[in-house]
């Protein structure tokens, strides 16, 4: 019985039933070229030539080889002769040719991804390694400066004298960069080409009298104030509390960066300037308000605030440097402070407001061990910038908190009631809640919506393995299934 081409194209009974079943290797005319296919193999008696068979099936391949398209329907040439089999190795062997061209360029490419990969996870695990070690170095140098202070204070008590003789340490600054430098580098300079270099931080002529003059002095005299404050808050306080109160300097950073600096508005660093203050409050609070104690939570917030002028107006007037620019910088400060105020302790000395005895009676042991380790301290500061995030250098300084908390302990110095231990806890939440980025918030979005997306795409894959699994067990066997929701 005939039956009449459909508008579709499908033109038999057995077209419409693969069309209806939806046998993945069916297109419209399947069964007419089925047919014709089998008429064209001509049966032959095992090892007879058959001639007219080959060529008959190098025509039905041809078409496969131009389209190369997975979902063609593969002719099935059912032949007791050898020339069945050659015809079923060529397609086999066309198909895998196909798919090997094919799999080189993608194995190239996959290669490289996981090689770009790997090194950029080898940056950020040798970036991490170093920021603890970082981390480590800063807040163990901050908090053995602090307590060799408390120590030197029991025989010797000059402030100035000791900020004075450390700062003149700064000194050595350019000479350890320098050395660094010839240690590391590949194309070495001498250092007078690189002093010059480096002395760009002062302006595109370098370092020239009026400039020494004009920037460094306001540097150098903050620089000082800063680490005076700090020294005579360590009379009056115990190290906890200074180190916990000097912290406040990122909020007032932020605070002149908004005003002077027309810095970007953040609720959140508002809520931690608010938070400093507040744990300000309650550590004056935590000795009832008594004269010693409000004199050193003065010092110490002075220091903290100086300490921020000092880093304000570094960037608006020098702006940002690099680890030789910075190096550069510090030791011009410690040349500064040794040519030009060393006439103050001189005067404090003769004034009886400093004295010591002689020059031998002078503990040099600790005072060299303070200046040392001031010396690390900052050049830790810049050499972490450089190898690890700068992140973590902030974290280390807010350690130093708990560091000296435990070797106040240690020494029986500190009586932590809950006044003080709320306001030092305030005070640390506030300073990293200063080091959430600008961007926090986004930031913050931004990770959540991945985390719904990587579950969303979990849970599609769970659905849908079950089925592809089904679908090749079936397609194997000539059928298709298809599973159920």
């Amino acid at each position: 019985m005939d039956v009449k081409a459909a508008p579709n194209g499908v033109a038999t009974i057995e077209d419409r039933i693969l069309r209806i079943t939806g046998y993945y290797g069916y297109y419209p005319g399947y069964s007419s070229q089925k047919s014709t296919s089998r008429s064209s193999v001509t049966r032959c008696k095992p090892g007879a030539n058959c001639p007219s068979s080959h060529s008959s099936i190098s025509r039905q391949l041809s078409p496969l080889s131009v389209t190369e398209d997975s979902s063609a329907p593969i002719l099935e040439l059912q032949s007791r002769g050898s020339s069945g089999v050659c015809g079923h190795r060529a397609e086999r062997q066309n198909r895998s040719g196909d798919d090997g061209t094919q799999a080189h360029p993608e194995n190239g490419s996959q290669e490289n991804r996981i090689k770009a990969r790997c090194l950029s996870c080898t940056s950020v695990v040798l970036k991490a390694v170093w920021g603890l070690l970082i981390i480590l170095s800063v807040s163990s140098s901050w908090v053995g400066t602090t307590q060799i202070v408390k120590i030197t204070y029991k025989n010797f008590y000059c402030p100035f004298f000791m900020t004075w003789f450390s700062t003149n340490w700064n000194i050595m600054f350019f000479p350890v960069y320098y050395s660094g430098h010839l240690a590391t580098a590949q194309e070495k300079q001498s250092p007078m080409k690189k002093f010059r270099e480096c002395s760009r931080i002062f302006g595109e002529d370098g370092l020239t009298l009026k400039l020494f003059l004009k920037r460094t002095a306001p540097f150098s005299i903050l620089w000082t104030l800063t680490n005076y404050l700090y020294l005579l808050a360590l009379k009056k306080l115990t190290a906890t509390d200074v180190s916990a109160l000097f912290c406040c300097n990122k909020a007032f950073v932020f605070l002149l960066s908004w005003i002077v600096l027309k810095d970007r508005f953040m609720g959140v660093r508002i809520v931690a300037a608010i938070m400093a203050i507040t744990g300000i409050v309650m550590m004056a609070y935590a000795d009832n308000f008594h004269a010693d104690s409000i004199i050193g939570v003065a010092f110490a917030v002075g220091s903290a605030s100086t300490s921020a002028l000092y880093k304000v107006l570094f960037k608006m007037f020098l702006g940002s440097a690099n680890f030789g620019e910075a190096a550069h910088f510090v030791s011009t400060l410690g040349f500064f402070n040794l040519v030009f105020i060393s006439f103050t302790p001189v005067i404090l000395y003769f004034t009886k407001v400093e004295h010591w005895s002689s020059f031998a009676a002078l503990p040099w042991g600790c005072l060299c061990g303070m200046a040392g380790l001031w010396l690390a301290f900052n050049i830790l500061v810049n050499v972490g910038v450089v190898l690890t995030y700068p992140i973590l250098i902030s974290i280390g300084t807010v350690l130093s908190v708990p560091g000296n908390a435990a070797v106040d302990l240690l020494k029986q110095e500190v009586i932590f009631n809950v006044v003080r231990l709320a306001a030092t806890i305030i005070i640390c939440i506030g300073f990293l809640l200063m080091l959430l980025p600008e961007e926090w918030d986004e930031i913050t979005l931004r990770f959540i919506n991945s985390l719904k997306e990587k579950k969303s795409e979990e849970h599609v894959e769970d659905i849908t393995d079950p089925s592809v699994h089904l679908r090749s067990r079936s397609r194997a066997n000539g059928t298709v299934s298809i599973p159920l929701a």
